[in-house]
C-alpha cells in the first residue's frame, strides 16, 4: 500500500493470490451474450493515474508560478487561470484533441480534482477564454513555459546546452485569422499557420514557440524570435552554459549567421546548394576525400562570401544511394556504374571533426520526433478556433503540457544514460502515448471509508510497479 498525505488520499491495492499452475481449461471463459451498460455517479474514473500527476504539480507548485504570470492579466470569465489552465493541459494530458472534448470529462472526480473544479465549463466558455489572448498577454504564457523549464533544467549537472531551431506546418481551415496559403509540401492550397520551435535537445523540452503565418519564410521570419530565445535563456538559466544551435538549410542567411556570432557561443547550420556559393566546383575540384564510415565521405574546406563579407568553415558530405537521388542535385561528375551520391553541406564554428560534425547534426532528429509527438499525442496541429490569438494560447498549453510531462519523469522515475556524438536525449523518456496506457488512463473508483478518501485500482502487478515507481520518486521532491 502505498501512502501520501496529499488531502487525505491513499492508493488501495487488493494483495495479490499465491500462484500456482493453472489447466489450459482455467485460461478461457465462456461469453454467453451482452451485457447491460448503465451510467452512474459512483466515483468511477477513468484517468486514475493523473492523480500522481497532480501530485507532482502540487509539490512543484504549479498553481503559484501560474498566478505569478497570469494573476496581473485581465482574463474574461468566472473561472480562474489556475483552473482553465490545468483544465486544457489536463484534456491534452487525458488525450483529447478538440474543445468539445471537454464534455467527456466533465463527470470525473479524478479529472475535477486535477482541474480543481467541482464544475467544468463547457467548450464555448472555453473558447472564449481563449480568446481573451492577445499579443501581449501572450508573453505571459511563453514566461510560464519558459519558468517551468528552468526549474527543471537548473537542477541538472549542465555545462553544454544544445537548442534545435525549425518550424513546422499546421493546416488550417479557410476562414481562419492570419492563416495564409504558404510553406505546405503535403497540401500547397490550403491556408495554414507555419509555428516555429527550439527544442532543448538533452532533455527533449520544448523551451519556446511563437505563431506565425502560414506565408513566412523560416529564416527571415526567426530573427525576432531567436533575440527572444538568447534573451529567455540568458533570463531564466543565465550564462553559465556553452550555448549551442543546430538549424536546417533555411536559416543559412547573413542575419542568422551575424546574430549566433554575436549572441550563441557555437553552432551548426545546414548549407543550400545554391549556385553562387559554387559547392557543385568545389566537390568537382575534390579529389580526395575523407573515409568516414560505409558508403559515406567527406572533405571541408574555407569558404569566402563577399557579399556577406564573411569567410565560413564548410563540410561536404556524400552519401552512396542505390537509387536516383531527388535530395539536392545529382553531380554528372561520376561514372553512373559506380551508384549515386547524395550531397549534403553543414557550416559550423565548432571544433568538431568531420565524422562528429556528421552524427551531430543527425541529432536534430530528436526535435523531429518532439514536434511529432506534440502534433500526434497532444494536438499541436488541432485549430481550436477561428481567433489568432486563441489559436496561439493553444500551442503555448500543448507546449506546456509536454514540458509539465518531461518534468514530471525527469524528477521522479527516468533513469539517465550516457551522452553520445548525436548530443540528444540524457533521459529515457515515455511518451505520451506510453503515458497514457500506463500509467494516466487507469480505471479506478473513488471510496471515503471512514472519512478519508480512497482511490482504488484493480489488481495489477505491472500497473501496481509503475504507480510505486513514479509515487517513491515523488517523495524526493522537496
Amino acid at each position: 500500500m502505498v501512502k501520501s498525505k496529499c488531502n487525505k488520499q491513499t492508493f488501495s491495492y487488493n494483495e495479490r493470490p499465491q500462484t500456482v499452475r493453472l489447466r489450459k481449461q482455467d485460461l478461457s471463459r465462456r461469453v454467453n451474450g451482452e451485457i447491460s451498460i448503465k451510467f452512474t455517479e459512483s466515483g468511477l474514473t477513468s484517468y486514475a493515474g493523473i492523480e500522481l500527476l497532480a501530485r507532482y504539480l502540487r509539490r512543484t507548485k504549479l498553481n503559484e508560478l501560474i498566478r505569478r504570470h497570469l494573476g496581473k492579466v485581465s482574463l474574461k470569465g468566472d473561472y480562474s487561470s489556475v483552473s482553465m489552465i490545468r483544465l486544457v493541459a489536463g484534456m491534452l494530458i487525458a488525450g483529447g484533441r478538440r474543445l468539445q472534448h471537454v464534455d467527456f470529462l466533465r463527470v470525473d472526480p479524478v479529472f475535477l480534482r486535477f482541474c480543481h473544479l467541482t464544475r467544468v465549463p463547457t467548450a464555448r466558455t472555453l473558447s472564449r477564454w481563449l480568446k481573451n489572448f492577445k499579443a501581449v498577454t501572450l508573453e505571459s504564457l511563453y514566461a510560464l513555459n519558459a519558468d517551468i523549464v528552468a526549474r527543471v533544467v537548473r537542477l541538472l549537472d549542465l555545462r553544454t546546452i544544445t537548442v534545435d531551431v525549425d518550424g513546422t506546418v499546421v493546416s488550417t481551415g479557410m476562414k481562419v485569422e492570419r492563416a495564409f496559403r504558404g510553406y505546405n509540401p503535403h497540401h500547397r492550397k490550403v491556408p495554414s499557420y507555419y509555428p516555429i520551435t527550439a527544442c532543448l535537445a538533452e532533455t527533449g523540452h520544448v523551451i519556446r514557440v511563437k505563431n506565425r503565418s502560414g506565408n513566412v519564410h523560416d529564416g527571415k521570419a526567426s530573427i525576432t524570435f531567436l533575440r527572444a530565445l538568447f534573451d529567455q535563456i540568458e533570463q531564466t538559466l543565465g550564462r553559465g552554459y556553452k550555448l549551442i544551435m543546430r538549424m536546417d538549410g533555411a536559416f543559412f542567411l547573413q542575419g542568422v549567421l551575424d546574430l549566433l556570432k554575436r549572441r550563441s557561443g557555437g553552432y551548426a547550420i545546414k548549407v543550400p546548394f545554391w549556385k553562387w556559393l559554387d559547392l557543385k566546383y568545389l566537390i568537382g575540384e575534390n579529389r580526395e576525400w575523407n573515409r568516414m564510415g560505409k558508403d559515406i565521405d567527406y572533405f571541408e574546406r574555407m569558404i569566402r562570401i563577399d557579399k556577406w563579407k564573411m569567410e565560413l568553415r564548410v563540410v561536404i558530405y556524400r552519401k552512396k544511394v542505390h537509387h536516383r537521388s531527388r535530395k539536392n542535385y545529382q553531380l554528372d561528375l561520376f561514372d553512373p556504374n559506380d551508384g549515386y551520391w547524395e550531397y549534403s553541406a553543414v557550416t559550423t564554428n565548432l571544433s568538431l571533426g568531420g565524422k562528429r560534425l556528421w552524427h551531430f547534426m543527425c541529432g536534430r532528429g530528436i526535435h523531429e520526433k518532439v514536434i511529432g509527438q506534440l502534433k500526434n499525442d497532444l494536438a499541436f496541429d488541432t485549430v481550436p478556433t477561428n481567433h489568432y490569438g486563441a489559436n496561439s494560447a493553444w500551442q503555448q498549453i500543448v507546449a506546456l503540457a509536454h514540458n509539465l510531462l518531461i518534468n514530471f519523469q525527469i524528477e521522479t522515475a527516468a533513469s539517465r544514460r550516457n551522452r553520445s556524438w548525436k548530443y540528444t536525449n540524457l533521459y529515457r523518456l515515455k511518451s505520451v502515448q506510453t503515458l497514457r496506457f500506463e500509467v494516466f488512463n487507469r480505471a479506478g473508483k473513488l471510496v471515503n471509508p471512514n472519512g478519508r478518501t480512497v482511490l482504488k485500482l484493480s489488481r495489477n502487478d505491472f500497473a501496481r510497479k509503475t504507480f510505486l515507481l513514479f509515487a517513491e520518486g515523488l517523495k524526493k521532491i522537496a
